[in-house]
């Protein structure tokens, strides 16, 4: 999972508007910001996938709402995936702690075939590492860091706030909306729009408990 490392003070983060007060998803998006959509993927959203998370699918109509919002007022969208070797010490089989999920080239690593796909992909995890965050992936072995492409794509659209969605709320998710606050972008989690994996009871509570306590603020939805 990526480092949060210390983060910037609260004072000098972007709030998203008085008017989320009203409407929940206005102000949400404008050509600086960014909707990163979190590994929606066969092996996690689907029930026959390798790593389902419960109601994992629940989260694409959600998430195509967002992304034809997003696309209409001119923000950025990427979306991230787990591209897996075969073997890696990410596994249960190679020493890790996860079955076998998101092989790369294979159905399960297929981003979910329902969910609208309009913008970059960052694919993580392909030399073995841990690739929870979208912005960093850490080596299971050494612990040492490697940056993905996302932070060079948002500051390339110049985006200055980031909206998170997808799977699962108590790791990617979590590690990913953790590391933009690091970053400085003033961040928000869709809370309809992600479910948790849940290895413990409670656990997505606590990331969501533990997001919030870093400055990540919580986005309602309508249905509009």
């Amino acid at each position: 999972m990526g480092s949060c490392g210390p983060r910037p003070p609260r004072r000098h983060r972007a709030r998203w508007g008085s008017l989320a007060d009203v409407d929940p998803t206005a102000d949400r998006y404008r050509p600086t910001t960014a909707l990163i959509v979190v590994d929606v993927q066969n092996d996690f959203a689907d029930p026959a996938g390798g790593l389902a998370v419960d109601a994992g699918a629940e989260v694409v109509p959600v998430l195509n709402r967002e992304i034809a919002r997003a696309r209409a007022n001119g923000a950025l969208i990427v979306y991230t995936q787990d591209w897996h070797p075969t073997s890696t010490p990410h596994f249960a089989k190679d020493g890790g702690i996860w079955p076998v999920h998101c092989v790369a080239g294979s159905w399960g690593a297929e981003l979910h075939p329902s969910l609208i796909v309009d913008g970059p992909i960052v694919r993580k995890g392909s030399n073995g590492e841990d690739g929870y965050s979208g912005f960093t992936m850490r080596d299971p072995v050494s612990g040492a860091e490697t940056p993905t492409e996302l932070e060079a794509l948002l500051a390339a659209h110049r985006a200055e706030r980031v909206v998170v969605g997808g799977l699962a709320t108590d790791y990617c998710v979590k590690a990913t909306a953790l590391d933009a606050v690091r970053l400085g972008l003033a961040t928000g989690l869709l809370v309809r729009g992600v479910r948790a994996v849940d290895l413990g009871v409670g656990d997505g509570e606590r990331a969501v408990a533990e997001m919030v306590e870093a400055g990540v603020e919580l986005l309602g939805e309508d249905e509009r």
